[in-house]
């Protein structure tokens, strides 16, 4: 099998991303970075965005693996402790993975000079720079409601537990392939008004974000982020692609939300 590691750069994922180079030769892993059949992430979630985002021409081919040196470690299924072991069901031809596939969040981006397409594994938000913004929100072709706020989010169910779970959105599991709209500090007075509440969008629906022009804008693709005054309008949908996650063993994602987010001991 053909690997690659990306690792957050603080000293443990050092020492662990060395180790690990150690353990795949031993078990006849092949390190490539260019055309890797697996990337094994060591750090946070942040960690993982970045090997996404670097390998996001590759989803069809290509699996993830997340190690947890982080804080929160909500793609990962594995920690340092377990390293040894990772390594060795990884180059086992006797314990394939069960490949578990999470949707995507598509982002089209127009302006006058044509359009751009983009996917996010966790979210995309617009936000107002200099004032509020003020943005017509469409849904499926169809006016909905004027916008006026700090800005607008839209995630994927795997990254209903990030950004938008901090507006206030839901968590949505990741079987469900859908977008959620979340709003960033809508005003509304007897003047304003605005929906109030997330929305979820099932992937045959799509949402259009048309902001007042020559706005200047604050765009982020999960932890990537840029300026922009050309924006005409932006479509939201279900992206066709999908990432695909190598389990080696079951962890089931309201687990992970349960030791994220409440992390008792119940029993």
């Amino acid at each position: 099998m053909k690997y690659f590691v990306v690792n957050r750069g603080d000293e443990v994922s050092q020492q662990l991303n060395e180790r690990f180079h150690v353990l795949a030769k031993e078990y006849g892993m092949v390190l490539d970075e260019r055309e890797p059949d697996t990337v094994l992430s060591i750090g946070g979630d942040g960690t993982m965005l970045q090997a996404f985002h670097r390998y996001k021409d590759q989803l069809d081919r290509l699996s993830f693996v997340g190690l947890h040196t982080g804080r929160l470690g909500f793609f990962a299924d594995w920690f340092p402790e377990d390293l040894d072991y990772l390594a060795q069901v990884m180059g086992s031809e006797t314990s394939p993975a069960t490949i578990v596939e999470y949707p995507l969040v598509e982002i089209q981006i127009r302006t006058q000079e044509g359009t751009e397409t983009h996917v996010a594994l966790n979210e995309f938000t617009l936000k107002g720079v200099e004032e509020t913004m003020v943005a017509q929100l469409n849904l499926n072709d169809e006016t909905f409601e004027m916008f006026r706020g700090d800005g607008i989010c839209i995630s994927t169910p795997s990254g209903s537990t990030a950004y938008n779970k901090s507006l206030g959105g839901a968590l949505v599991h990741p079987s469900i392939e859908s977008i959620q709209i979340a709003e960033i500090a809508s005003i509304n007075n007897r003047v304003f008004r605005t929906l109030g509440s997330s929305m979820i969008l099932p992937k045959h629906h799509h949402c259009d974000i048309f902001p007042q022009a020559n706005k200047h804008l604050l765009l982020t693709l999960d932890h990537l982020n840029v300026q922009r005054n050309d924006v005409v309008s932006i479509r939201c949908s279900v992206a066709t692609q999908k990432v695909r996650f190598a389990r080696y063993r079951p962890y089931p994602f309201w687990n992970r939300v349960q030791k994220s987010f409440i992390g008792l001991d119940m029993k």
